[in-house]
Formats: structure tokens, C-alpha cells, sequence
């Protein structure tokens, strides 16, 4: 399993776990499946800001399956 701090590592129809913004002090954790990718650069410390099928936006924090 994979952080999601590399873009790279992350595709569109992925399975990932993503903390939303208003999350972000709890560290509450939002599985789903990714749509978009929003982060531009290669790499990001928090991890690749990412769209989900749900429509739900946030960093990646593990990406589950490729």
C-alpha cells in the first residue's frame, strides 16, 4: 500500500483513502474512488488532492488498489 504524496502512484478509477479538508484535524479518512486528479505537481507533502466518483474533494492518504 501506498501514500499518496506521488502522483504517479495514483489513477483514475483507483481505490483510495482520502481526508477531506474539514476532516483534516481529526484525520477522518473517506474511502472511495478517484475521478479526478487536482494536483498538478509530481509530488505533494500532504498528499495529491484527488475528486472522488462521489463528488467528495480530498488528499490522499493510502491508495488501496491501483
Amino acid at each position: 500500500m501506498k501514500d499518496g504524496t506521488n502522483r504517479k502512484d495514483i489513477k483514475i478509477g483507483a481505490s483510495v483513502e482520502v481526508v477531506q479538508k474539514n476532516h483534516q484535524r481529526t484525520g477522518e479518512l473517506t474511502l472511495g474512488i478517484v475521478s479526478r486528479l487536482l494536483t498538478n505537481s509530481a509530488n505533494h507533502p500532504h498528499g495529491i488532492k484527488v475528486q472522488l466518483t462521489s463528488g467528495i474533494v480530498g488528499r490522499v492518504k493510502k491508495v488501496i488498489e491501483n
